[in-house]
């Protein structure tokens, strides 16, 4: 006798069905993917430890298209999540298992540079890097510069509002992008913030960048331009003790110095990025510090000297300056590559993502090496040192479900941990799936509920990247329990639930 067929199962085919109907009247055949051997490649963004499968992929080329895509959706109260190339490491680009994945990747043309006004206006699925090889010929390029920039796009980078090593200096994608054009969840559509200098009413977007996808969907978006300073030098900083490299940092800001870049290894990732890319890292150092400076000839010669009498002065064993921009890009290609070079040493690693003090910079990273023996797991760290932004790289084998259950407890410890000092549970990488339960650490009920008024607010049946980013009050309360039960609470003073 045949097994019955599993009822879930079931009404998923049915509702699959009712889906692509409905998306195959407003989409040609080549723009809509729903076999599993189509669907799997967008199962995961970069947080590969979490996969869901989708009713369906939409690729449209049109605005045309889009728009019906989420009006279609919409009457049939099906989940939508907008996706880019999917480099993000939080899982926000995660789809949903009744939803359909909004893929722009066909939004790849740049519409307009404008060098008098130092704008270029693209479409939401522009990779990064390519608005500044684009703006290059008019000495112009874009700033916030992510260590995935050669394959992130401008609409990820609006929904993370993502930084890199140059955000110290010229700040994150909120204070890059003038203006954004989308869609709401209705299929409705919506302009936010303007190119002049100043636009009427609330500022949304400001709102809008960062929210993870939550509240629009964006197709275009207008970004800030920057003059190619004339000339870059990076000075390398070596360290015998993590503390002292954590307090040049601060040392180095609290001299009235805003570098360029300012980032921090610690061993462990400098051992695994020399042998990657042959940086010329000083492999003895318990730390390193890479400082940049730009601008005029004359402005970067007086900085350089500035920032190395700070560090001299802050207990470096050795200082190297770029010589040429070969060499200063040399220096970079290590921090570039700190991800792929972890993966060289790790069958799987998961990038947090937290902020702190740069005071408590080497109060964290201390901590981290006392989380490795509890949760016996080697974790290699990088830090936008200058602003306090932390990229933890916790290295396990997703094979092994007990490694990753510790490699969660590990990377909940350090978020909660870093709130414990002042900071917060996410800097650029959002909160996705993966740090739900540390927003319930950091934030109170009532301040989540505002949070989700604001989402209800742009979309009222909750429709657009839905169970993200913001957990239920009955997650937050699960995950109290749970940190009782287990006896790892370790700020007791800190979650609210």
């Amino acid at each position: 006798m045949n097994a019955p067929a599993d009822p879930s199962v079931l009404a998923r085919a049915e509702r699959q069905a009712q889906v692509v109907a409905a998306l195959q009247q407003v989409l040609p055949p080549d723009a809509l993917l729903w076999q599993p051997e189509d669907t799997t490649p967008y199962e995961c963004d970069g947080l590969t430890a979490y996969r869901q499968r989708a009713l369906a992929v939409a690729l449209p080329e049109t605005e045309a298209q889009v728009q019906a895509v989420l009006k279609a959706c919409h009457a049939l109260q099906v989940p939508v999540v907008a996706r880019g190339a999917g480099t993000g490491l939080s899982g926000g680009a995660m789809p949903h298992p009744l939803g359909v994945t909004l893929s722009l990747a066909k939004f790849n043309r740049i519409l307009k540079i404008d060098p008098a006004a130092r704008t270029a206006v693209v479409q939401g699925g522009v990779r990064n890097l390519a608005i500044s090889d684009a703006a290059a010929p008019h000495g112009l390029y874009y700033a916030p510069d992510p260590s995935s920039q050669i394959a992130c796009t401008i609409g990820g980078n609006i929904a993370e509002n993502s930084g890199g090593v140059h955000c110290l200096k010229y700040g994150l994608t909120v204070h890059n992008v003038l203006r954004v054009r989308g869609f709401t969840a209705a299929g409705e559509p919506v302009e936010f913030g303007s190119e002049a200098l100043d636009v009427p009413g609330y500022d949304l977007l400001a709102v809008l960048i960062g929210s993870e996808g939550m509240l629009a969907v964006t197709v275009e978006a207008t970004v800030k331009l920057v003059p190619k300073p004339q000339l870059a030098r990076c000075i390398m900083a070596s360290f015998d003790d993590v503390r002292k490299a954590g307090d040049a940092v601060a040392a180095v800001i609290a001299a009235g110095i805003i570098p360029a870049g300012l980032e921090m290894m610690d061993k462990p990732m400098t051992a695994a990025v020399e042998d990657f890319v042959h940086a010329g890292y000083d492999l003895a150092a318990e730390a390193i510090l890479l400082c940049e400076s730009d601008g005029t000839p004359e402005e970067v010669e007086e900085e350089i000297g500035r920032m190395s009498e700070v560090l001299r002065a802050s207990g470096a064993t050795a200082i190297a300056v770029s010589r040429d921009e070969a060499e200063r890009l040399k220096f970079w290609s290590g921090r570039k590559n700190a991800f792929p070079a972890s993966g060289r040493i790790s069958p799987d690693y998961m990038c947090m993502d937290s902020t702190i003090p740069r005071k408590r910079l080497a109060d964290i990273l201390l901590a981290i090496q006392e989380m490795e023996k509890k949760y016996g797991l080697r974790c290699a760290n990088v830090f936008h040192a200058g602003d306090g932004n932390l990229h933890p790289l916790i290295l396990f084998d997703a094979n092994d479900p007990d490694q990753l259950h510790r490699c969660e407890l590990f990377g909940a410890d350090i978020l909660e941990t870093s709130v414990a000092m002042g900071g917060t549970v996410t800097g650029e990488h959002g909160v996705g799936v993966e740090k739900l339960n540390s927003m319930c650490v950091q934030f109170s009920p009532e301040e989540m509920e505002q949070m989700r008024a604001v989402k209800r607010a742009f979309d009222p049946q909750e429709l657009l990247n839905p169970g993200k980013v913001i957990p239920t009050a009955h997650r937050c309360a699960e995950y109290g329990k749970m940190l009782v039960r287990g006896g790892r609470l370790a700020h007791p003073d800190l979650p609210r639930f």
